[in-house]
């Protein structure tokens, strides 16, 4: 797990080391050993402070950038495995339209 993300995750709800130790049930000291990168936490770990931030693991421990949401399964849409790359870039193109319309005319 990366310290800094960890760091900016606390430091954004304003909770201290101590505070946030409490709320997953380890020490203020565990959480600087985290936050530090002299520690890993356990999967158990990794899940609370995924589920307390409403990040995606992925994005707790560096692999992806955006902080996907915790409890996403309502606004993720599951594509067929099969789909090629222009299908996915087809349906990104026609996601981004629907994003930008205005609704209250229609």
């Amino acid at each position: 797990m990366l310290g800094e993300r960890l760091t900016k995750l606390r430091q954004e709800k304003h909770l201290s080391q101590r505070e946030l130790g409490e709320i997953i049930l380890v020490s203020g000291y565990t959480i600087s050993a985290y936050e530090l990168g002299r520690s890993d936490p356990n999967d158990e770990i990794k899940r609370r402070l995924a589920e307390f931030f409403d990040v995606s693991l992925d994005y707790l421990i560096g692999l992806i950038d955006e902080p996907f949401s915790y409890r996403r399964d309502a606004n993720v849409v599951m594509l067929p495995r099969n789909f090629t790359e222009g299908q996915k870039e087809t349906l990104r193109a026609f996601l981004s339209a629907l994003e930008t319309q205005d609704w209250a005319v229609v």
